[in-house]
Formats: structure tokens, C-alpha cells, sequence
């Protein structure tokens, strides 16, 4: 059973009282050592593939298939010491490359647009060995190859390593683990090995022969490695690939040298043209600090852009692309980077570098500490065939620019901002104008000091002034520094579709807000009032906003037509801490269209947000509500209907007040539970000193009491072996906590059920043989004339009254599914169970009227607790409803109202109901059955007792 990560330390502790195990006593604590050296050698048996030995069986095997395909290439040699070594990024190592060919384990399929999937490979030596053949070192290493692997160096992810099949067989991937040698004065690799695939049903293993060749001289143009995947298995065989060519970039390299670096004022730099901007003066030790994976830009074509010359591409490929790729491959002494480019088609959604030779560009440069940025020129990759083998890196005519702005503000919201463009002739082939790049990198914004600049507040000030006049005072609202600023969405048009989305602070003042969230700070900082454009004692700050969403693929967004892509909106206005009012002013990012689309049609901001916050202690949940409106006219290309938005996310105060009434409702169900088998043990306590009374206790009742223990155990079986990961209450990070406490429950209930059944058996039995056995019949027998027809009909009215529930109006969008799980018949008939189990006393009243019984059948405490039991429910309901707010209505864990009816009305009757059964027992069996009824109506005939001897031992 696992528990979430964000579980506290008290959970973590009581999980540890539940799970701990105790040594036998028995248990001879000599033997441990024994037993751990037992275990070690069975995980050394088990997994042989992480040693650095060498099994004797994988040698003889390994070096027969190497003589036979490798040793003309490079002869192998014995190792030094006669182990490997885990080896880090070595000289044989490459960060990423791309292969063609293996039919028919790869079919390069052409995509939109006419450019095929990049297939990419990964090689890593993970152990490496010294020889006694100079320069000669043994690997074992893993081959990947794919249309899209994952890399590790993705920014805001969590990496989970988990040990997976020796041999993944994931449908579009291949791996393959080598063994072989590597040359260091030949610069060849030639290693065997072996992988597998599943075909037909049935899973194959591919042998392989793994031939690369690197290059001899250090320098841009002696970049690439080259080389090839073999199959060793016949050509009729189903483990048969047609030969797989390589072609990738050297990875590791001491005496790399620079050899563009120097050229890039002429070609490489742009000058002059700072427009007035600001931008950063990285210090020396900072430069490569930044940009150091993988980055994505947005494309931004020139309105003069007509056709290819606006096309970094060949035009052949049949597409403009809308973004690069940027892969740093390395950087020296804090002024010399390297670096790939990549131009993927606009369906690429893979989190590698898109390597592929005709789409890729690959670059040089350093620091032009003169102009503030990166100077560099990038150079295609040219004569590359099927084989790859005389691939080489030319036509080094593409000039690259980058630079970080100082300050952000609402239309530049970039924190990376460059030029790429062709210095070749206009009518030259490959030549292309100047294209505009940007991106966000929300990491390098507080390790480069970035500020922001409010550059419409003073256009919003009378509105929002209006805004603030006109909403709630005297609540209290969330602090403009807490995380409760930030929120999930969901944002509705006018026809009633709903896209989801998320609303986060990216500036409070001139602080940036995403530190506070990093950092877990819910308290405002020391922040100068002097940062904002308010009076020393107004509680108005200004507040940039970050607001994105994901529509439909049917969202109508403006008159008739529907998005492709996520909305993102930046926004800056103020936010009132005394009204909960949001008041700002947006940009729409439109993205660039590749053609014919100016840099200044890539925003649209005539957008209004309006967004007012729920007070922290509101009893509806969190209830944000807002607008996102277009003030252009609706004539207007890019008007756009009003769009309401709403969260229900609850604040951080509500979350930590709901995981403490979780914590309360756990216990009361242990307790509820644990008194239910006290007062069901008390009763047979009672009927074991008291034999006599059992033929006098309804059978009615006591089926009723057992099947409303056996019926949840039932429907809930699984909960004992298989812990249920769907709960709703994984958000509160104690999914663990509930789970060993949901099968705690069930053992409980198991015991309580147990008990009843043992109770009703009794009861059973005691009629058997009694001389009043066909009077005790006729009067159950009669109880269950009368009850059976009130039970029916109560689960008649309760289908009745769901099916008006559920056609009354159907309800719209988001909205649809809730509404129909609380309205569900099933749901509704558990209710009713809960309310027949409310009122268990009813069968044994009518059995006492019915026998007339004057017997104290029922032990005082067994009625009466369980009476209590069954009611404090009702009464920890309506606590409930006016001390803690409605949002979590699926997490209930006591007085769930899944399994009984709960509102105020039922919350009164049944409780009174459940009290009045409980003094009519009372009544009974202290005045005699018919004392509870009119005068007329008694009976004078007392019910004359017979005396039973019974040796059961109970």
C-alpha cells in the first residue's frame, strides 16, 4: 500500500504502527547474518546483468558472436583488472542522433505536411573496462531508438526511475543492451548484443551487430558519428530488420575546437538594434548557467514574409515551421557555446530534440559583451544519404542572435528573445529573411534579476476603482503573496461548452510571485510601498496574471469558428485585498501563422479580466467568478464572445480544515464501528444470562441488523485486499492514511456482522422445539406482512423520486456528469437501506404487539447504544453543514450521504423517529407490549410465559 509523497510525518507514523512487524520470540537472532547473506546472493542470481562480473556462460557466448562480427574492425582484448567499471558520459558516448531504415520494425511515415516522425537513438555505456591493448576499452552500453524518447533535462518535472522489463517492448521504440570494444586510435565501436520485440503475439529476440565510426579531428566539421544496426538473424527470419544507418553528434570532446568563433561579428551578430530595449549583461560565470537543456521557441515571421524566403527550411518539405528547437550541446569558459537547431513540422509533441539532418542546424558561437548577446552562426548538415556515411556540416551562412530583456511587461512577455536569418543572396538557394523567435523560461526570471514593468494601470484605474466601490466589504479575502492567488478554471461560452484551465499570479509588485510558490510562502515578504502605484495605506496592488486554457475541439470561440490551440492570456491590473476584486487588462497570444502575419498582430490586447475572489471563510467553497470579455467590435476579426470563468478550488486555510474533519471522521467511524460490536456483545452477554428472553426477539429485526452490516462488506470486499487509488481525497495527500483505515473499517464491520449473525442464529435456534413455536411464528409472520409491503414501498417512492430528479432538467456541460453520480438510482437505494437500517426497532415493536410480549428481550444498552450509534450521524450532520463549507461533498467519510438521507428535514425526523422507537422498547418491556396504545386497545389477557431449559453453551 503506497503513500502519496506530500503524506505529513504523523501519517507516515501511523502507518508504521499498522504495518510493523514484531519478531518472533521463538526467532534464533544468530541467524540473521545467515539469512541476509542468503539474500544477497539470490538478488546477485536474479539479476546478473547489473554486475560488473562477467557470467561464464554470457562470455563464451559473447565472444564467439564478437570474433565472428567485430574482431576485423576491433580486435578484442582481455580486461586489466577482469572487471568493468560504472562509467560516466565517455569518449564513445553521443547525446542524441537519428537512423533510417529497419523495416519492418520502423516504417518512416510520411506526416502532414510532408516530413516524416524524427527517428532518434541514444547510446550510453553505463560500464566501461581497460584492456591490455592500448587505447582499446570494453562497454556494455544501451541502444534506444525511437520516434520520441524522453530526456532528462525537461525543466518542472519529476523523474521517476522504475525498474521495467529487461527488454521494453513499447510499440515505436527499441532498446537493445551491447557489449564490445572501442578504439580510441581507430575511433571505431563495435559491439553484439541483443534486444526484442513482440510480433504477432509472440516476442522475438534480435540479435544485433552495433558498427560506429568517430571522427578524427575536433572541430565543427568533425562533429558527426556515423554507423550501423545489423540484424544477425537470417532473412527469412521473423527477428530479420533490413541494416538501420546512424548518424549522430559527438558527445565528449577535450580538444574540441572552436573554429567559427571570431566570424560571428560579421555574419553571426546583429548591431544596433536595441530599439530602445534593456537587456541583460551576463557576467562571465552566468553564461552558462542559462539555457542549459532543451528549449522551445515560437517562430515570428515578418510581414513582409511571402513564400520560402521566409522558410529556414527547403521549401521541398511542404511546411513552415511555428517553432525551434534549441539544444545546447556545450559550453567553454563561459564565452563559447555549441548548439543544435531544430525546425520540426508542427505535429511534433516530444520532449527530445527533434534530431534530424534536414531539419536541423547545428551552430557556434560566444558572448558579445558590447551589444548584450549571444552571437553565433549556424550551419546546415549536407550530403546526407540513406547510409549517412559522407554526411557533413556546410553552408555556414545562417546568422543566430539571442538576448534576455531586463524587464517584462505586458506585450513583451519574454524572457529570451533572438534572430535568426541567411546572410547568403536573396536568390540563393537555402537563403531565407529574417525571422523573430521568443520564448518563456520561468527559471531564468529570479537567476537574472528579471523585473516587471506595469505599462497600463493607469488606463485601468478608474474602472477598477468603480469595480472595487461596487463589490463586498468587510470579509476577508486571500493575500495578494498566498497561493491561494492561484487556481484551476473552468471557462464557459456562450452556448454552454466549458474548457479547463489555470489562473496563477506571475508578478505582485515588482515580486515575483512564483518564488513565493517554489518557496511554500504564504506570508507577504518586505515589499516597498514605493513598488506600487498606490498611497501607503490602500490595500490595492498592482498584479500581473498568467491565465491559460484548453478548449474542446467544437469550443466556439469567436462567432462561428472554434480554436485548434490552448488560449494563453497575459494580464496586469490590481488586485483589491479588502473586496476580492481582480481588475485587469489582457493580451491574447495569437501565435504566429508562419505567413503574411506582422510582429505586431501576434497579440490581442483589447481584453478585459474581471475576476472576484470568495471570502477564506465562506461556507459555499471557493466559488471564484469572473469574465473575460473582448472590448473590440464585434465586427472586429478578432472580437471574441464574453467568457465566464469559475474554480472551485479550495483555499489552503479550507484544505488543512478539511483534512483535520477527515482525520475527526475517521475516528468517529473506527469508534461508531467499535461500539456497534460492543453493544451487539452486551446483547449476547445479555441473552446468555437470560436464555429465556431469545424466542421474544424479532427475527425481522435481527436480518435487518445483519444485512445492513453484510451489504457494504459486500460492496466494499475489494477494499480489504485491493486499495481503492481513485479516492477523490488524493488532493489532501493522505490517500495512505485512508486506505489502511477504509480496510480497518471493514474489519470491523466484518466483526459486527459476524456478532449479528451469531445473534440471529441463536435467536433461530430458540424457537425450535418451544412450546409456543407456532405462536412465535405467526406473530413474525405477521411482522413481516406489515414491514415487507412498507420497505417495498419506500424503495418504490425512492426510484420515483430519482427519476424525477434526474428528468426534471437535464443538466449542461461541466456540470452534466456531477449532477448524475449524486442522482444515480444506485446511490439513492443506499440511501434508503441507510434509513431502513435507521429505523431497525420497528419489526420488534410490531412483534411485541403482535405476541404481546412482556419479556425484556433487548439488554437496555444494546437498544439504546446502538439507537445512539445509528443517530449521531444525523446530528453531526447538521454540525457539519453550518461549520465547514459544501465544496467536498464526495469526502464524506462518516454520515456519508451516500449511505443514508442527510439535509436539515431528514436530519430532524429521523433522529425524533429513532428516540421515539427507543421509548416505545422501553415502554414495552417495562409496562408490557400494549401499554403504548390506546386504552381501548389493550388486551386483558397477559401473555403467560413458559419456562425453557436450555443447555446451550453460548
Amino acid at each position: 500500500m503506497a503513500a502519496t509523497s506530500s503524506s505529513s510525518p504523523s501519517l507516515h507514523k501511523s502507518k508504521q504502527r499498522f504495518f510493523q512487524i514484531s519478531p518472533s520470540p521463538t526467532q534464533n537472532p544468530s541467524s540473521t547474518p545467515f539469512l541476509l547473506i542468503f539474500f544477497f546472493i539470490l538478488c546477485a542470481s536474479l539479476f546478473p546483468n547489473i554486475s560488473s562480473e562477467e557470467p561464464p556462460i554470457l562470455t563464451s557466448g559473447f565472444h564467439a558472436s564478437y570474433n565472428r562480427h567485430c574482431n576485423h574492425i576491433v580486435p578484442q582484448s582481455p580486461l586489466r583488472s577482469g572487471r568493468f567499471l560504472p562509467s560516466g558520459s565517455g569518449a564513445a558516448d553521443f547525446q542524441i542522433g537519428s537512423f533510417r531504415g529497419g523495416n519492418p520494425l520502423f516504417n518512416r511515415t510520411p506526416i502532414a505536411g510532408g516530413a516524416a516522425k524524427p527517428q532518434l537513438v541514444f547510446f550510453h555505456p553505463y560500464f566501461t573496462g581497460t584492456t591490455f591493448a592500448d587505447g582499446v576499452y570494453r562497454y556494455r552500453a544501451a541502444l534506444n531508438l525511437g520516434d520520441s524518447l524522453p530526456y532528462s533535462g525537461r525543466r518542472n518535472l519529476r523523474l521517476v526511475r522504475f525498474r521495467g522489463p529487461r527488454f521494453p517492448m513499447r510499440s515505436g521504440r527499441l532498446s537493445f543492451t551491447l557489449q564490445g570494444f572501442w578504439s580510441e586510435t581507430s575511433r571505431k565501436l563495435c559491439m553484439v548484443g541483443s534486444g526484442a520485440v513482440l510480433h504477432s503475439g509472440t516476442v522475438n529476440s534480435l540479435r544485433v551487430v552495433l558498427k560506429l565510426n568517430y571522427p578524427r579531428n575536433s572541430g565543427i566539421n568533425s562533429s558527426l558519428i556515423s554507423g550501423s544496426l545489423e540484424s544477425l538473424d537470417g532473412n527469412g527470419s521473423s527477428s530479420y530488420f533490413s541494416p538501420i544507418s546512424i548518424l549522430a553528434l559527438s558527445s565528449q570532446d577535450s580538444n574540441y575546437e572552436y573554429t567559427l568563433i571570431g566570424k560571428e561579428n560579421g555574419i553571426g551578430c546583429l548591431n544596433g538594434e536595441n530599439r530602445g530595449e534593456s537587456f541583460l549583461a551576463l557576467p562571465n560565470f552566468e553564461r552558462c548557467s542559462v539555457l542549459r537543456g532543451i528549449e522551445r521557441f515560437d517562430l515570428e515571421y515578418g510581414g513582409d514574409c511571402n513564400g520560402g524566403n521566409c522558410n529556414p527550411l527547403d521549401g521541398s518539405f511542404g511546411y513552415v515551421p511555428n517553432y525551434m528547437f534549441y539544444h545546447r550541446i556545450r559550453c567553454d569558459e563561459g564565452n563559447k557555446w555549441k548548439m543544435l537547431l531544430g525546425f520540426p513540422n508542427s505535429s511534433y509533441s516530444g520532449n527530445s530534440f527533434p534530431f534530424e539532418p534536414s531539419t536541423s542546424f547545428i551552430a557556434e558561437g560566444g558572448w558579445n559583451e558590447k551589444e548584450d548577446q549571444f552571437c553565433a552562426i549556424a550551419c546546415r548538415i549536407l550530403n546526407f544519404t540513406e547510409s549517412f556515411d559522407n554526411a557533413y556540416f556546410g553552408d555556414c551562412s545562417i546568422g543566430f542572435s539571442l538576448r534576455f530583456p531586463a524587464s517584462l511587461s505586458l506585450r513583451n512577455a519574454s524572457n529570451i528573445v533572438g534572430k535568426i536569418w541567411s546572410t547568403s543572396a536573396a536568390n540563393s538557394s537555402g537563403h531565407f529573411d529574417k525571422i523573430g523567435f521568443r520564448s518563456f523560461n520561468e527559471e531564468l526570471l529570479g537567476l537574472l534579476g528579471v523585473k516587471y514593468e506595469y505599462t497600463v494601470i493607469d488606463t485601468l484605474r478608474e474602472t477598477c476603482v468603480k469595480k472595487n466601490a461596487a463589490r463586498g466589504k468587510g470579509k476577508t479575502y486571500p493575500n495578494e503573496y498566498s497561493l491561494d492567488m492561484r487556481f484551476d478554471m473552468s471557462v464557459r461560452n456562450s452556448k454552454g461548452q466549458v474548457a479547463s484551465g489555470y489562473s496563477a499570479p506571475f508578478y505582485v509588485g515588482n515580486q515575483l510571485y512564483r518564488y513565493q510558490f517554489f518557496g511554500y510562502q504564504t506570508s507577504s515578504p518586505q515589499v516597498s510601498q514605493t513598488e506600487f502605484s498606490v498611497t501607503s495605506n490602500s490595500s490595492v496592488v498592482n498584479i500581473s496574471y498568467k491565465i491559460s486554457f484548453t478548449p474542446p475541439p467544437d469550443f466556439k470561440f469567436s462567432r462561428d469558428s472554434s480554436l485548434s490551440s490552448a488560449v494563453e492570456i497575459s494580464a496586469e491590473g490590481t488586485y483589491a485585498r479588502d473586496t476580492g476584486v481582480l481588475c485587469m487588462t489582457g493580451c491574447r497570444h495569437l501565435g504566429s501563422k508562419a505567413q503574411n502575419l506582422a510582429p505586431n498582430e501576434t497579440l490581442d490586447c483589447e481584453v478585459m479580466v474581471s475576476i472576484q475572489f470568495s471570502p477564506l471563510n465562506a461556507n459555499t467553497g471557493r466559488g471564484i467568478k469572473g469574465t473575460i470579455e473582448s472590448t473590440r467590435k464585434t465586427s472586429d476579426p478578432l472580437y471574441f464572445g464574453r467568457l465566464e470563468l469559475s474554480s472551485s478550488s479550495i483555499y489552503t486555510g479550507q484544505a488543512a480544515a478539511s483534512i483535520w474533519r477527515i482525520d475527526l471522521e475517521i475516528t468517529m467511524v473506527l469508534i461508531s464501528n467499535t461500539l456497534t460490536c460492543v453493544f451487539v456483545g452486551l446483547q449476547l452477554f445479555y441473552v446468555k444470562s437470560h436464555p429465556d428472553v431469545l424466542p421474544s426477539i424479532s427475527i425481522t429485526m435481527l436480518i435487518v441488523l445483519t444485512m445492513g452490516h453484510m451489504i457494504p462488506l459486500l460492496l466494499n470486499f475489494e477494499a480489504l485486499f485491493v486499495p481503492n487509488r481513485s479516492r477523490q481525497n488524493l488532493f489532501l495527500g493522505n490517500a495512505g492514511w485512508l486506505e489502511v483505515n477504509e480496510v480497518i473499517v471493514r474489519v470491523v464491520t466484518m466483526v459486527a456482522f459476524l456478532l449479528q449473525l451469531r445473534l440471529l442464529q441463536l435467536t433461530w435456534s430458540s424457537r425450535q422445539g418451544n412450546g409456543n413455536e407456532k405462536s412465535l411464528w405467526n406473530s413474525e409472520r405477521k411482522v413481516v406482512y406489515l414491514t415487507l409491503p412498507l420497505y417495498v414501498s419506500g424503495a418504490l417512492i425512492a426510484w420515483f423520486v430519482n427519476y424525477l430528479k434526474n428528468n426534471s432538467g437535464t443538466p449542461k456541460g461541466a456540470f452534466q456528469r456531477h449532477s448524475f453520480q449524486r442522482h444515480s438510482l444506485w446511490n439513492d437505494l443506499k440511501s434508503y437501506a441507510g434509513l431502513v437500517m435507521d429505523g431497525f426497532l420497528l419489526p420488534q415493536i410490531l412483534f411485541n404487539l403482535f405476541f404481546n410480549s412482556g419479556e425484556k428481550a433487548l439488554a437496555p444498552l444494546f437498544y439504546a447504544g446502538t439507537t445512539v450509534v445509528r443517530l449521531l450521524p444525523h446530528a453531526y450532520d447538521l454540525y457539519r453543514a453550518h461549520a465547514y463549507a459544501s465544496y467536498l461533498d464526495l469526502s464524506y467519510i462518516y454520515a456519508s450521504h451516500k449511505m443514508d438521507f442527510y439535509s436539515t428535514a431528514w436530519d430532524i425526523v429521523i433522529p425524533c423517529c429513532g428516540l421515539l422507537f427507543a421509548v416505545l422498547i422501553f415502554l414495552q418491556q417495562r409496562f408490557g407490549a400494549h401499554c403504548i396504545l390506546p386504552r381501548r386497545f389493550r388486551r386483558n389477557s397477559a401473555y403467560e410465559k413458559v419456562p425453557v431449559i436450555s443447555n446451550e453453551d453460548l
